[in-house]
């Protein structure tokens, strides 16, 4: 746990020895005020003067801002880790999680719900669009000392100390976070004199970071490409506990096999997986979520053009071969490289149906793209156990350990970690 720990704070360390021009001191400034807003109209005449490293502070600005009033949201109307009772110990969810942070949580309806998922996916989109376009052109780097982001996650209108990325990265994890300082020194070629974190973003970095509003957009596209209503009534109450669902009254009841909430915690569990039965509601959308899933896939690759393409060695977030890695033991070589590439195309080929996903049950694979273009419904049990995979099988190439044998080769069990890495 600590090595890993360690090598995820050392990504985010360096030193402050890289300058930026003016978008991204006023970046800097923002991220460690929480003045998002005012950050963005600094940035505003710069932006239309084609400073595209002002357009990736934008860019990185609409994206953060885009997150906090999400976590904003959730705060609003009670989010909270499930309480599942004695199954916690099975699953590795705490059996006593922690207490709601907002005492005093709004009702949530459906309605609301699918409205803070559409804000969410428009604040990914301004965002990836203001990187793209920053990602063009440039020879900036921008040194961003990424612990001490700060985001007003309760909406009281400041942004605290305890609001900071290393104060909530060190409390979900149980550390204190001079832990993550301390761990980033150790493991960094130039640890930061003074416990900072700091990365040098460049127009490399725009790519990825689209990317990944992407990863964020997709997900909550496919929530709303259809009509989850009932399973937001049936289990929702489990993450919104205080919130007005249907169910909440009832996260405790009667003893059937272990305990009360045990036992209601299962019933929900199953209620959860029951209700994994959406309509399609928004065609268009579903459509999208294959289109975002795509994107990602080319942004990594762009990301990848840009960061072959540079000369100089400046706190990168992933090197190339010929730069320095900031963590010794993930030096990135061609090697990786080729075996990234080779990874992406297995990608594209199943989002374009061209390799097939298997399915357990049939010797027939399973075609992704026709599911995105023609689902008018996803049961996910009825997909699993068979039935409602047929509309979707057909011959051809099955993705099986060939498609990603370059990869898992090279990146073996830490194939996830470069995953997330890379992006």
């Amino acid at each position: 746990m600590m090595k890993h720990l360690a090598a995820l704070a050392a990504i985010l360390a360096g030193t402050a020895g890289v300058t930026a021009g003016e978008g991204g001191d006023i970046l800097a400034t923002t991220l460690q005020s929480g003045d998002f807003a005012s950050g963005l109209e600094s940035l505003q005449p710069l932006v239309e003067s084609g400073d595209t490293e002002a357009g990736f502070a934008a860019g990185v600005l609409t994206v953060v801002g885009g997150i906090e009033s999400f976590s904003q949201a959730l705060y609003r109307h009670g989010l909270t880790a499930p309480r599942i009772g004695m199954i916690g110990a099975f699953v590795g969810v705490p059996v006593t999680p922690p207490v709601t942070a907002n005492t005093d949580p709004q009702p949530l309806t459906y309605e609301e719900l699918r409205t803070i998922l559409e804000d969410l996916t428009d604040a990914m989109d301004e965002g990836r669009d203001l990187l793209v376009a920053a990602g063009e052109s440039g020879d900036y780097v921008v040194p961003l000392d990424v612990m001490a982001i700060r985001l007003d996650i309760d909406g009281n209108g400041t942004a605290e100390d305890g609001e900071t990325v290393a104060a909530m990265l060190a409390g979900q994890l149980g550390l204190e976070p001079a832990d993550l300082a301390g761990a980033s020194k150790s493991m960094s070629k130039t640890g930061s004199s003074d416990g900072g974190f700091v990365v040098g973003f460049d127009r490399a970095d725009a790519f990825w970071l689209a990317g990944y509003t992407q990863v964020v957009a997709a997900q909550a596209d496919f929530l709303l490409a259809h009509d989850f209503e009932p399973m937001f009534d049936a289990s929702f109450h489990r993450i919104f506990p205080e919130a007005g669902l249907p169910m909440q009254d009832y996260a405790s009841g009667g003893t059937l096999a272990m305990d009360p909430e045990s036992d209601a915690a299962i019933a929900d569990i199953i209620a959860f997986i029951h209700t994994f039965n959406f309509e399609v509601v928004d065609v268009d959308r579903l459509h999208d979520v294959r289109a975002r899933l795509k994107s990602i896939a080319n942004f990594s690759r762009r990301n990848w053009e840009a960061i072959l393409a540079e000369t100089d060695d400046e706190r990168e977030l992933v090197p190339s071969p010929t730069q320095t890695s900031i963590v010794p033991e993930m030096a990135v070589t061609q090697e990786v490289v080729d075996a990234w590439m080779a990874t992406l195309d297995s990608v594209e080929a199943i989002l374009d149906g061209e390799l097939l996903i298997p399915h357990w049950r049939f010797r027939q694979g399973f075609d992704l793209a026709a599911y995105f273009e023609s689902a008018s419904r996803t049961d996910a049990v009825m997909i699993f156990t068979g039935y409602g995979a047929l509309p979707y099988l057909k011959d051809g190439p099955i993705a099986d350990a060939d498609a990603f044998r370059e990869g898992m080769e090279i990146f073996g069990e830490d194939f996830p970690g470069f995953a997330i890495w890379f992006n």
